[in-house]
C-alpha cells in the first residue's frame, strides 16, 4: 500500500467519515471544453498534446481550481489511453478513434503484454507529479482510469454504448482480454498513486447497461481486486448505475467511496449506504443551463433536504454533479452552484 497524505481537510474528512458542516466539492469534467481556460489552451495545442505533455496537463487541471476554488483537482487525461498503450492506436478527430477493434480471440494476439504496455502510460505519472507541484497546498489530487468494462466496449465496438451482445455472450473472449487489461490497470493505478494521487477514481460509462450477474463478473470482480491491492485509495463511478449495482459496489471491502448520478436521492443514498467511505454526487448537470433565478431555485431545492440532515447523517458526502460538466455550460452557473453550496452549509 502506498501511504497517502491528504492535502484537503474536507476531502480527508469525507474519506474518513468525519462529520463536518461543509462538504468538499469537485466535479467530473471540471477541466474541459466548457471552460474558457481550456478553450484558450486548445487554440494552441491539440487534445493529445494537452494530455501527454505533463506541464500542459497540469495547467489544464489547475485552471478550474484557480477559477472556481474546487477542493480537489483531477488528473487531466483520457480513459482510453490504456487501449493505446496495448497497441490499438488512438486518434481524436475530434472524438476518439482506435486503429482497429477486437472482434475475435485472434485479435488479442495483436496486443502488447501489460509489462510492455505500461511504458506507454508513464506520461500520466509525470502529469500527476507536475499537477501536484502547481496545485495549492490545500487542494487534493485524484487520478483516474477507465473501468475495465467500459474499455472493453470501446475496444470491441469502438464506443461505450450500442449493441453489446458480442461482449455479453462471449465470456471467454472478455476473460482473455481482461487477463491483459486488468494487470495493466493495476500498474497504471499504482503509478498514479506513486506520482501523488490521493485516490484513483474508476470511471465506468458503460457498466450501467449490465445485468446484476454480469456486473458482478465484469465490474465488481476487478474493482474488488483494485481495492484489495490499494485499500481506501480506489473510488468508483458508473454512469446510469442501478441501485443493485450501487449495492454491489458499496459492499466491496476497502473501497474509498463511490459516486451516484442525479437519478438517485443523495439524501436517501447517504442513509442507505453510509458508513464505508465517501459518497459523491449528484446535482443534475443539465440544470446548469437554466436561467440564473431558476437555477438558484433548483440548487436550493436540491441542497435544503441534505442540509436538514445532521452532520453525522451526511458524513462522507462529497458535493458534485450527477455526471460531469457538459460542453457549453455557463461558467457563471458553475460558480453559482459552488457558491450556494458553501453558503448553505457554511452557516
Amino acid at each position: 500500500m502506498i501511504t497517502t497524505q491528504f492535502r484537503n481537510e474536507r476531502f480527508a474528512n469525507a474519506l474518513n467519515l468525519v462529520p463536518q458542516d461543509l462538504p468538499p466539492i469537485w466535479f467530473m469534467r471540471q477541466a474541459g471544453r466548457y471552460h474558457s481556460h481550456y478553450r484558450k489552451l486548445k487554440e494552441t495545442y491539440s487534445f493529445m498534446e494537452l494530455c501527454k505533455q505533463p506541464e500542459l496537463a497540469a495547467e489544464v487541471a489547475l485552471g478550474p481550481v484557480r477559477e472556481f476554488g474546487f477542493d480537489v483537482s483531477i488528473l487531466f487525461s483520457d480513459l482510453l489511453f490504456p487501449l493505446e498503450a496495448l497497441g490499438m492506436g488512438l486518434t481524436y478527430d475530434p472524438g476518439p478513434k482506435l486503429s482497429f477493434s477486437l472482434t475475435s480471440e485472434n485479435d488479442l494476439l495483436r496486443l502488447k503484454s501489460p509489462e510492455e504496455a505500461i511504458e506507454g502510460l508513464k506520461f500520466q505519472k509525470e502529469a500527476v507529479l507536475r499537477t501536484r507541484e502547481v496545485l495549492p497546498k490545500d487542494v487534493s489530487l485524484i487520478g483516474f482510469v477507465g473501468g475495465p468494462f467500459t474499455l472493453m466496449t470501446y475496444a470491441s465496438i469502438g464506443k461505450h454504448d450500442g449493441n453489446l451482445s458480442f461482449i455479453k455472450t462471449n465470456q471467454n473472449f472478455v476473460d482473455k482480454f481482461y487477463s491483459l487489461l486488468v494487470p495493466l490497470l493495476k500498474e497504471n493505478i499504482e503509478s498514479q498513486l506513486q506520482g501523488g494521487a490521493e485516490v484513483v477514481m474508476i470511471f465506468d460509462t458503460a457498466a450501467g447497461m449490465l445485468d446484476p450477474y454480469n456486473f458482478q463478473r465484469y465490474v465488481t470482480g476487478p474493482i474488488s481486486e483494485f481495492a484489495k491491492l490499494f485499500p481506501k485509495q480506489i473510488g468508483y463511478y458508473a454512469k446510469n448505475s442501478t441501485e443493485e449495482q450501487v449495492r454491489q459496489i458499496h459492499e466491496i471491502p476497502n473501497l474509498a467511496g463511490f459516486g451516484v448520478d442525479h437519478r438517485f436521492s443523495i439524501k436517501q443514498t447517504l442513509k442507505d449506504f453510509a458508513g464505508k467511505g465517501f459518497i459523491q454526487g449528484n446535482f443534475d448537470q443539465e440544470l446548469l443551463f437554466a436561467e440564473t433565478s431558476i437555477l438558484k431555485q433548483k440548487i436550493n431545492e436540491y441542497l435544503l433536504p441534505i442540509k436538514d440532515l445532521d452532520p453525522e447523517e451526511r458524513k462522507g458526502w462529497v458535493a458534485g454533479l450527477g455526471h460531469g460538466v457538459l460542453q457549453f455550460t455557463p461558467e457563471s452557473s458553475v460558480h453559482l452552484l459552488i457558491d450556494e453550496t458553501r453558503k448553505v452549509f457554511g452557516k
